[in-house]
């Protein structure tokens, strides 16, 4: 970016800082089309845009606790990352577990169960996560050679890849799977 734009961006975030409402109109519509870019590639399609709304609004409202108006575009993208995630957890009703919880859960558990269990949770998953599953964990291919495959880039089949793999982690540890307590015997 030339300076002199750059040095525009910062005097406009500062103005915006102040409280000037004309300012912070025209920052959130340059930072508009960076916000829509970031969300596409953290958030799920059907989110991006309520991402992009929620996020413009915290800007709004917290901008003058931003201290450096270098730090704007960084801070951007943290907030959009931090919504992204919010709606996620809200779609799949997902809270963190402690690990420890975790693993009590699959300890209690027979081999048997857990076989039946993952393959359950294999089944749920959607082709395009299941299919990335199947190729790295048994067929045993590199990323590399599973982005060749299905003609995509490293990074999204690694993202699909983790993505997957915690979709089966929540089913195998989620509420339906949690050991039932078991009656006393009479």
């Amino acid at each position: 970016m030339p300076a002199c734009a750059r040095s525009d961006k910062d005097q406009l975030i500062l103005a915006a800082q102040t409280g000037d409402p004309a300012a912070i109109g025209r920052l959130l519509a340059a930072c508009q089309a960076d916000a829509r870019r970031y969300a596409r590639r953290h958030c799920l399609a059907s989110d991006v845009d309520d991402a992009v709304q929620e996020s413009l609004m915290v800007i709004a409202r917290k901008l003058g606790a931003l201290k450096a108006a270098a730090a704007f575009s960084s801070w951007l993208f943290t907030v959009i990352r931090r919504e992204c995630k919010k709606l996620e957890r809200i779609m799949f009703r997902t809270e963190t577990l402690d690990e420890d919880q975790a693993e009590h859960q699959l300890l209690c558990k027979t081999d048997n169960d857990l076989r039946i269990d993952l393959a359950a949770a294999l089944e749920s998953l959607p082709a395009h996560y299941l299919e990335v599953v199947l190729l790295r964990d048994f067929e045993e291919l590199t990323i590399a050679e599973i982005a060749e495959r299905l003609g995509a880039q490293d990074g999204a089949i690694k993202s699909r890849l983790h993505r997957a793999r915690e979709l089966v982690r929540e089913y195998l540890i989620g509420p339906q799977n949690s050991p039932k307590p078991t009656k006393p015997q009479a």
